[in-house]
């Protein structure tokens, strides 16, 4: 196979190295110096990789088709969390274990068909609101892992997955190779939960009462509709054009929408924004890696779907699940000849070894969960719930109370039932 685009140096990676390790530890141990500087940061570390392409390689053209696929991604999350932002649930009354276990499940569902990010910002204020008096660390910790992550399995409206569609993954070819092994852990993960906020609801029940039963309302209802005609242009519109539509739509809803149902939200463009950055800066330092994993991952010694799986997992929990998951479809593609930015490549990778996709999908996605790092709603939602008051899990409290002992037993669950 005659490779698109010039070999990197191995050295030219160290951007990529750089910026994921000051993502994970620059927001814990410096975080105001992080929120003034960090586009500053991702900026100057794409642009080292992005001067080394175009004065080293004489390869500009790769670093283009960089920037038109960030520009898709970034378009399509944009678009789906600000729409987000114009609905808002407003709830009454105190949730039982039972009303708490559905209102997870129902998160589930809506992080497939909103993003992860969009869901996230959706639900969070109603289950603070919910459990208000007998909220408690183990709160946060489940909502990051089904609403946060385990809810972008199916469809590839957010981050990883929608970095595959982008590439030329089928929209809905997740959906029904990996709904069993996504239904297994999500419903191991509820019933957990559920023994968990039984414990809660019994000696708190004695302190707060019954449950009221007031009505649920919502508010700018309408841009479920909306979300539902992006999904339709991401879905059946050419590239290009989707993109253009979905813009278009977002812009006009947001404008349509009332501002005092973002208001209400405590909606802001920050997390946008950063979002932005981060991957403007991951996309730009990305590009030698990918490259240099199509010729080299027979090197690493990944041959095996398990192998795949638990790889793709620990780089998603130590550092992102958006880089970790093309990183790994790069090196599956290019164990077999193939390369990442040819469709037809991709096409004829998931007809013969669908099996290692659905490997790399899942260990990106469900380990995410594993670190408040891992994706970028999980920090989202610890933020919103340390501004609300309440109680959430510290960064090693999360990893070593909650994710360790409650996920990974179900992730080797998944392993022995799926990939042995």
């Amino acid at each position: 196979m005659a490779n698109l685009y010039p070999e990197p140096n191995p050295i030219s990676m160290i951007p990529f190295a750089g910026l994921l390790l000051t993502i994970a530890i620059a927001p814990l141990i410096l975080p105001e110096q992080w929120h003034k500087h960090y586009a500053k940061v991702c900026a100057a570390f794409a642009a080292i990789t992005v001067s080394y392409y175009v004065i080293a390689l004489h390869s500009g053209a790769r670093v283009v088709h960089a920037g038109f696929e960030y520009a898709s991604f970034i378009i399509v999350v944009g678009a789906f969390f600000v729409t987000a932002a114009g609905i808002h649930l407003q709830v009454r009354g105190r949730a039982t274990p039972a009303h708490n276990t559905g209102f997870l499940l129902a998160g589930a569902l809506l992080g497939n068909l909103f993003g992860t990010a969009g869901a996230s910002m959706l639900l969070i204020r109603p289950w603070i609101a919910l459990n208000r008096n007998r909220f408690a660390p183990f709160h946060t910790a489940f909502f990051i892992f089904v609403v946060s992550n385990i809810g972008g399995v199916l469809l590839p409206i957010g981050p990883p997955l929608l970095l595959g569609y982008l590439i030329g993954v089928p929209f809905w070819w997740v959906a029904q190779r990996c709904w069993l092994p996504w239904s297994v852990t999500l419903g191991a993960v509820l019933i957990i939960f559920y023994v968990f906020d039984r414990l809660n609801y019994r000696n708190a029940s004695r302190h707060i009462g019954p449950p009221l039963g007031e009505k649920w309302q919502c508010a700018g209802s309408g841009n479920f509709v909306v979300m539902a005609a992006m999904l339709a242009c991401l879905i059946l519109a050419p590239a290009g054009w989707r993109e253009l539509f979905i813009t278009v739509i977002a812009i006009a809803a947001y404008w349509l929408t009332p501002s005092e149902i973002r208001q209400r939200n405590e909606f802001s463009f920050a997390p946008l924004k950063e979002i932005a950055w981060i991957f403007f800066g991951i996309f730009g330092t990305l590009i030698p890696v990918l490259d240099y994993m199509k010729r080299h991952a027979g090197d690493l010694g990944l041959q095996s779907d398990l192998q795949f799986y638990w790889t793709t997992g620990a780089l998603s929990a130590l550092l992102d699940n958006a880089p970790a998951y093309l990183t790994f479809l790069a090196g599956a593609l290019g164990l077999h000849g193939w390369s990442i930015d040819d469709a037809q490549h991709i096409s004829e990778f998931i007809a013969r070894h669908g099996r290692s996709l659905i490997a790399i999908s899942l260990g990106a996605t469900f380990f995410g969960a594993l670190t408040y790092i891992g994706n970028g709603p999980n920090l989202l939602v610890k933020a919103i719930a340390e501004h609300a008051g309440v109680k959430t899990p510290g960064f090693f409290g999360y990893i070593f109370k909650f994710a360790l002992p409650v996920l990974i037993p179900i992730f080797v669950l998944v392993a022995l039932l799926f990939f042995r």
